[in-house]
């Protein structure tokens, strides 16, 4: 079975008002523009799998990870100021991680390799920030301060020179998650 086949149950539905009221969308894969569906969205809920949800098209600006369950009025429950504008389904993967994390842009400056979560980089590895990676096996999650908190962004098998052309303008990551069969 390949990776993709994996989640084809994955399924979140979106609602136009709290408590999940008014009108609703479906979605059980990656959808770039959602503003054509919905005008505003105030809850969800994920019946199965994982999801990013983010408050601009194309998988950009701020990140929210949406796991199993409801979700009456996470917009205040999350601090979101915006609509859901896009979201992106999370592949469950099945064996090893594996990232390199950069200190600057452009893979320039020290370098570390993580294989396993890590709850502050400057205590573990001396870095000052991570501005850049390669992630090479894996589903993670970057968040912008230690302990995991903060502002986060979501990263599959990839090169991610520098993390302002994903519309993370200021962000430098503090430390990374990874996302795992626990997150399902």
């Amino acid at each position: 079975m390949t990776s993709s086949g994996m989640n084809m149950n994955s399924k979140i539905t979106f609602y136009e008002e709290k408590n999940f009221q008014g009108r609703s969308y479906e979605c059980m894969s990656d959808f770039s523009d959602m503003s054509s569906y919905l005008n505003r969205c105030h809850s969800c809920r994920v019946e199965k799998g994982c999801f990013m949800v983010y408050d601009r098209t194309n998988y950009m600006g701020n990140q929210y990870f949406m796991r199993r369950g409801e979700y009456a009025d996470y917009m205040s429950m999350m601090g979101m100021s915006d609509c859901i504008k896009s979201c992106r389904m999370i592949n469950m993967h099945r064996g090893s991680y594996r990232m390199k994390i950069y200190e600057r842009e452009n893979f320039g400056g020290q370098m570390s390799e993580l294989m396993d979560d890590c709850d502050n980089v400057m205590e573990r590895f001396r870095m000052s920030n991570c501005m850049s990676c390669n992630v090479m096996e894996g589903n993670w999650l970057m968040y912008e301060q230690a302990q995991f908190r903060g502002r986060m962004m979501y990263v599959r098998s990839g090169e991610y020179k520098n993390f302002m052309n994903m519309g993370q303008s200021s962000m430098r990551f503090m430390s990374m998650k990874r996302i795992n069969d626990s997150c399902y």
